[in-house]
């Protein structure tokens, strides 16, 4: 079946993209307000986009009728944020900074969360995280009048020591992150436990391959 996708129905495009565009990783931003109110919010609408500079990208979006929500409205006023990373142990605490709390309310409060100074930039990071990116904005690309993506370059990366194999290698050990991804539907994730490997084709090799 295909699905012609009609502007005016922004619901089933979104709830069709979600639905095939699975697992996602999950940006859980820290953004600080104008008054010095720590935002937290997760982003599932992101990931790596290179490394020639270090970009990462989110997409935001704004409320019909509210407008730009905390974190994304403090993220376009200031430029800085922080993209930690979600563990499984921290799902709860990343779903209760979801909750529609007042602007002038921390969300990492509500959570039970700890900040961390960052380094390059004003927002804090999360500190249970095991992985924080310190970020400040590349470009901001407008793709509707109530969306749009916000390229971030990344100035430094946190990863805690324990998962960290070989720091001048930059060897990490991934799987021990325990990361979860955004799946379909209502409040469904993933686990990135269940990983397979094959091997990047060599041309030459392929054709020698085939006789």
């Amino acid at each position: 079946m295909r699905f012609d996708l009609d502007p005016a129905t922004p619901q089933r495009s979104y709830k069709l993209l979600t639905a095939c565009v699975t697992p996602r990783p999950i940006a859980w931003v820290s953004s600080l307000s104008a008054q010095g109110v720590v935002n937290a919010a997760p982003y599932s609408f992101f990931n790596a986009m290179g490394h020639t500079p270090p970009t990462v990208a989110i997409g935001i979006l704004a409320d019909p009728d509210k407008g730009w929500k905390d974190t994304a409205r403090n993220i376009l006023d200031s430029g800085e944020f922080v993209v930690n990373l979600v563990p499984e142990h921290l799902a709860e605490a990343m779903n209760l900074t979801c909750m529609n709390a007042p602007a002038d309310v921390s969300e990492l409060e509500i959570a039970g969360l700890q900040s961390a100074a960052s380094t390059h930039i004003a927002p804090p990071r999360i500190a249970g995280a095991p992985v924080s990116f310190e970020c400040r904005t590349h470009s901001v690309v407008t793709t509707g009048p109530q969306q749009a993506i916000v390229i971030g370059q990344v100035l430094a990366i946190h990863v805690a020591d324990p998962f960290v194999l070989d720091a001048e290698k930059a060897y990490i050990d991934t799987p021990a992150l325990g990361l979860i991804g955004r799946m379909h539907g209502a409040g469904w994730y993933a686990r990135s436990g269940d990983t397979f490997q094959i091997d990047r084709p060599d041309y030459d090799s392929w054709v020698r391959n085939r006789g």
